[in-house]
């Protein structure tokens, strides 16, 4: 479930809190928690609906002015789902990008993590270097180098999120100090 910037804002501040999403099949589910950039959201409900159905203040918690705004964002397929949802916390790869101190054991670590994404053809320390080289490097100025799809760049780069190695910006990445922490650590070990 993607938010655009602006509704991200919102409900990191609690104004938001239910989206309307039109699916053949809901990608969240209640108790469930989805992470975004304005937190950790916990899902509270999810349930199918109609969209004549939405009251005005359903249309208000989900940000929006009036029903034919909301109307306007949604998809053309699917079932109309509502979702209410709370954050609950700060995203956890926060604090782990944000740590830049890296003793030797967790440098072994993220090898031993990166040497596993790298079984099906070798990856994580070209595409680790060409984000260091200069914030902002996007996909789409890697996929060459790394010879791979743009799409399935983007996947692995994600992998490469998880680990705290690596922050999104608006356009293209950049590494987190963590990842640069591990570059210079595992430059000076090898």
């Amino acid at each position: 479930m993607l938010f655009k910037a602006k509704m991200l804002e919102r409900i990191g501040r609690g104004e938001v809190t239910l989206s309307f999403r039109r699916w053949a099949k809901p990608t969240v589910r209640a108790g469930g928690t989805l992470r975004t950039a304005a937190g950790v959201l916990a899902i509270d409900s999810i349930e199918r609906m109609d969209l004549d159905a939405v009251s005005a203040g359903d249309v208000h918690a989900a940000g929006y002015a009036s029903r034919e705004e909301l109307a306007r964002d949604l998809r053309p397929g699917g079932e109309l789902y509502r979702i209410a949802f709370h954050v609950a916390g700060k995203d956890p790869r926060e604090n782990l990008r944000e740590n830049d101190t890296l003793d030797p054991g967790e440098i072994e670590a993220l090898r031993e993590a990166l040497a596993k994404l790298d079984r099906a053809g070798s990856w994580t320390n070209t595409a680790l270097s060409m984000i260091a080289e200069r914030d902002g490097r996007t996909a789409a100025e890697m996929v060459e180098r790394l010879d791979m799809e743009k799409l399935t760049l983007k996947r692995k780069i994600r992998q490469l999120k998880e680990l705290g190695l690596t922050e999104s910006l608006a356009v293209g990445y950049r590494l987190s100090p963590r990842g640069h922490a591990f570059v210079k650590g595992n430059r000076q070990e090898s």
